[in-house]
């Protein structure tokens, strides 16, 4: 995908990834959707889809830098890297959900079908323990990179509120759609940039 197609989809994906994720974190405190079922298959669906929609955000927020020297590239590309690494293991995540979910049984199969795969060496940190983590990692650094100093293109509160919303997520999964809301408002600003990333803000 060209750099002008990922410009133009990002407006769609701020709005879309953290929406599907409230959808997602909406569905998961209804009654029966932890175990095998249209509860679980929807829900997770709709988070594999959000989840791909932050991709274009990475992207976006990576043409928001313009680093000085070699060092500052290598920082924004191993924090991009970083994002998009932790994006992939956090698909791969939910792709094992949806593939357990739509073959089990019931809820005690569920079990049983984890545990299969979770077992096997490097599962559990590439894809559920570690793995993810570098996507909150990687954005964070790209948002608080793209905030300070005197050529900064977001406000402060942009890595606040991703880093706020993550905790919430962290403490207790029943917040997704709280943690969704504060996404929203954090990446909304990127809306506003335009081509290569410069602001069409003030």
């Amino acid at each position: 995908m060209s750099t002008s197609q990922t410009s133009r989809l990002t407006p769609y994906a701020v709005a879309g990834a953290p929406a599907l994720m409230a959808l997602y974190g909406g569905i998961r405190l209804l009654d029966g959707s932890r175990e095998p079922g249209a509860g679980w298959l929807v829900g997770h669906s709709l988070m594999l889809v959000g989840l791909l929609l932050f991709a274009p955000i990475v992207a976006a927020l990576r043409r928001l830098l313009a680093p000085r020297g070699a060092a500052g590239r290598i920082a924004a590309g191993a924090a991009t890297g970083a994002a998009f690494a932790g994006l992939a293991a956090s698909v791969v995540q939910i792709g094992i959900d949806l593939y357990v979910g739509a073959v089990a049984v019931d809820k005690a199969d569920q079990h049983r079908l984890f545990d299969v795969v979770q077992s096997k060496p490097g599962v559990l940190p590439a894809f559920y323990s570690v793995g993810p983590l570098l996507f909150y990692v990687g954005l964070l650094a790209l948002l608080v990179a793209a905030s300070v100093g005197p050529a900064r293109t977001l406000r402060w509160w942009s890595p606040a509120l991703v880093l706020l919303g993550t905790a919430l997520t962290a403490a207790d999964l029943a917040m997704i759609a709280p943690a969704a809301v504060l996404y929203l408002v954090a990446l909304a600003p990127l809306t506003g940039f335009r081509g290569a990333g410069r602001p069409a803000l003030a």
